[in-house]
């Protein structure tokens, strides 16, 4: 299973036009038989959850998987509104996961977000 986060806050405008976006993709390529997981983090409500992680820029992408009872960040970072993005990344990430395929070191406190938010499912 991919998990996808979305780091957002309630007062961003683009954010709230991404909504629609993610959750089309995300319903799309779940229809496609791709194991994804949604998660909506608002930085301000779930501040502990989100830990020290510095978003600049919104909306920003977490994408992570448990692999081997590890987390494993498989992209982490700001990406533009269009659904063909998100749909490549996306794909990308799952694919990447199934092949066990290793991933790009990431900051520490992306991991630590990550193992946090992970944590229920491992």
């Amino acid at each position: 299973m991919v998990h996808v986060a979305c780091l957002c806050a309630a007062w961003c405008r683009l954010c709230e036009g991404y909504t629609a976006v993610l959750h089309e993709v995300v319903a799309a390529l779940q229809a496609e038989g791709r194991p994804l997981h949604l998660h909506w983090i608002d930085i301000e409500d779930d501040a502990a959850l989100v830990g020290d992680v510095d978003v600049e820029t919104f909306p920003t992408l977490v994408v992570a998987s448990i692999e081997a009872s590890q987390v494993t960040v498989r992209f982490a970072g700001p990406v533009t509104p269009q659904p063909a993005t998100l749909s490549r990344l996306l794909r990308a990430a799952v694919a990447d996961a199934a092949r066990g395929e290793a991933p790009r070191p990431v900051p520490p406190p992306i991991q630590a977000f990550a193992q946090r938010l992970l944590a229920p499912w491992r």
